[in-house]
């Protein structure tokens, strides 16, 4: 069963005792620092969980599905996750 943000702030609100509302700006104030570091092109490391960065993704070639014609994939910036050995741990 996959878990939604309403669901999550569900969770924290349980899981600390705040309320939903309270819960909510936590959830949401984590999502906006984390993107804005990452826009910043600064990482986010939180140990035991893992790392969010930013990795630039080279231009390349592609093709349309629909006509089969070569395209032009320009260059730009990805975030990426990479989990920490307690989160691999957790999910074996």
């Amino acid at each position: 069963m996959n878990m939604n943000k309403k669901e999550l702030v569900e969770q924290v609100a349980d899981r600390s005792g705040l309320s939903k509302n309270k819960a909510e700006l936590v959830v949401n104030t984590f999502i906006h620092q984390t993107q804005d570091s990452l826009s910043m092109g600064n990482a986010l490391q939180l140990i035991g969980f893992g790392t969010f960065s930013v990795t630039d993704r080279a231009a390349r070639k592609g093709r349309n599905p629909q006509t089969g014609q070569e395209i032009h994939i320009p260059a730009c910036k990805m975030p990426q996750f990479k989990p920490g050995n307690k989160l691999k741990e957790a999910i074996k």
